[in-house]
């Protein structure tokens, strides 16, 4: 017997809090049943999620079986559900016998994400392989609990549109990494994507822009290639219903008061000038924003009512980010609210707009999330800062009491390079390395005390999207580097190595391969 983090027996990513291999194997056949435990009814969800995926994807129609009774049935994969505070609601215990499989989880998304080890754990030319007859797995034990309760991936379909099948894709690959969150980047300067019934002018006009920037940015060339693009609230419905399946939870992101101009374009009076204005065709930040009227509010309100239907996320990103306030030191409006308020300058000016938001998303049982230029002019206790320049905001953030998701550009921009070989699609530029990314910890410790790093909540990768045009270079720039955070937020600390890590990865890389996912291959 032997205690196994860092050895290359363990194939799990993310790597196990604890992996005890064992001598022998248990043989899962057509035989096998999947056992409920005796408090559990018999198709409980866990159970049927089980039994689709080795219905589906291994063609083993296993039998699900009600057991009135404690104990371990054999040529069972036994689910018991528990009450050990120590696995919380994410964790769990997978121990491998010859003759039995028992996973003890408190809930159903213990137990899936055992189900995502328990995959790992097969041989790889297993993996996602219909119609076997039987899929031999080593003995031993396994007990495993999240280090961090956000394990976010983002994706910008603002800026290039990527349809509903890739989003599912997209969403299956974080399931598969142990990854929680999705934060979907629905609008922004070139493009609105999400339908508001309310007002059908977003999607009409809005999610349309004459060109697109082509080549690096200093080229200042465009494609003449009118583009367009947004997804029903049908649509957004089935993929959170979708992604929910999978124990990922979808985060919509609707900009404001910045990164706004598309919106306007369509509802100019929302603006400080009243237009006219043409849905962005650059890449960038632009000075017209959402003036911070009452008519403005109303709007966003009436837009939000529609997006909290849709979403049942506790989470509503409001972006918050890159707002110039160029427009508002000239406005009369603007300056009459600064006058009405109190306040002392535009920045403060955007932290009463961020609020008046937040207190209605409040109203509707939302918190928000905002990027970590919220902080200026100050946040509301009850925000989550999402830190992208730097770690520094995010400590702010923590010493003022405020949740942080952690997400630098310095290693968690996936749009960046990753190499200096050269031979990349363009990007955005610098250069975020596989290793830069495993090498990334959420939480400063020589920055705040133990109280404040208990705020740092987790952390996201980012992928935006002004560079990537097609679902296979938006996989390169995600894969694998979502590997390494995926790692970086699940394991623990003291247990993550990049040797044994990278070895693991080339092994992870033969299933990556079978899913024909397009990732990068630098570490070679």
């Amino acid at each position: 017997m032997s205690v196994c983090a860092q050895s290359q027996n363990c194939p799990v990513i993310p790597l196990p809090n604890s992996y005890i291999q064992k001598s022998g194997t248990f043989t899962i056949n057509k035989k096998t049943n999947i056992v409920e435990g005796p408090i559990w009814q018999t198709g409980d969800a866990a159970a049927r999620i089980y039994s689709t995926y080795f219905q589906n994807f291994l063609g083993l129609p296993l039998t699900m079986v009600a057991a009135y009774r404690d104990g371990v049935f054999e040529n069972g994969i036994n689910l018991k559900k528990v009450k050990d505070a120590a696995l919380g609601d994410e964790g769990y215990n997978l121990v491998v016998k010859p003759e039995a499989i028992i996973i003890k989880a408190n809930t159903d998304t213990g137990f899936y994400y055992a189900l995502q080890t328990l995959i790992q754990l097969m041989p790889v030319e297993d993996f996602y392989k219909p119609n076997n007859k039987s899929i031999s797995i080593q003995c031993c034990e396994i007990t495993d609990v999240p280090r961090f309760k956000y394990r976010g991936m983002h994706l910008d379909v603002s800026r290039h549109f990527f349809p509903v099948s890739f989003i599912k894709n997209y969403i299956e690959l974080m399931e598969m990494h142990k990854m929680n969150t999705s934060q979907w980047h629905l609008t922004d300067d070139q493009g609105w994507r999400i339908e508001i019934k309310k007002y059908p002018k977003l999607t009409e006009v809005s999610s349309k822009r004459k060109e697109s920037m082509i080549g690096a940015y200093d080229d200042n060339k465009f494609d003449g290639t009118p583009y367009s693009g947004f997804y029903t609230q049908e649509e957004i419905k089935d993929v959170v219903a979708f992604a929910a399946l999978r124990n990922v939870t979808v985060i919509p992101e609707i900009e404001m008061p910045g990164h706004a101009l598309a919106a306007l374009v369509s509802y100019p009076q929302y603006s400080c000038t009243g237009g006219p204005f043409e849905v962005a065709t650059k890449w960038g930040v632009f000075d017209d924003v959402f003036c911070p009227t009452e008519e403005t509010f109303n709007f966003l309100q009436d837009v939000l009512s529609e997006v909290v239907t849709l979403f049942p996320s506790h989470y509503i990103h409001i972006g918050g980010d890159e707002c110039p306030k160029t427009r508002w030191r000239i406005c009369p409006k603007c300056q009459q609210r600064i006058k009405d308020e109190g306040l002392k300058d535009e920045f403060e000016l955007q932290s009463y707009f961020i609020k008046r938001i937040e207190k209605f998303l409040l109203s509707k049982g939302k918190k928000i999330i905002g990027w970590d230029e919220i902080l200026e002019g100050g946040a509301s206790p009850t925000a989550t800062i999402m830190s992208w320049r730097g770690m520094d905001g995010g400590i702010k953030a923590a010493r003022s009491g405020n949740n942080v998701i952690m997400t630098p550009g310095s290693h968690c921009y996936f749009d960046h390079y990753q190499s200096e070989s050269g031979n990349e699609p363009i990007g955005f530029g610098g250069n975020t390395t596989l290793f830069k990314v495993y090498s990334f910890e959420p939480v400063p410790p020589d920055s705040l005390n133990p109280q404040q790093q208990k705020l740092i909540v987790g952390a996201q990768g980012n992928v935006w999207s002004e560079y990537i045009t097609t679902t296979t270079n938006a996989e390169f720039r995600a894969y694998p580097r979502a590997v390494a955070l995926a790692e970086v937020l699940w394991s623990r600390k003291d247990q993550r190595n990049w040797t044994g890590f990278s070895s693991r990865l080339l092994n992870h890389f033969k299933r990556l391969d079978k899913l024909k996912l397009n990732y990068a291959k630098h570490i070679f």
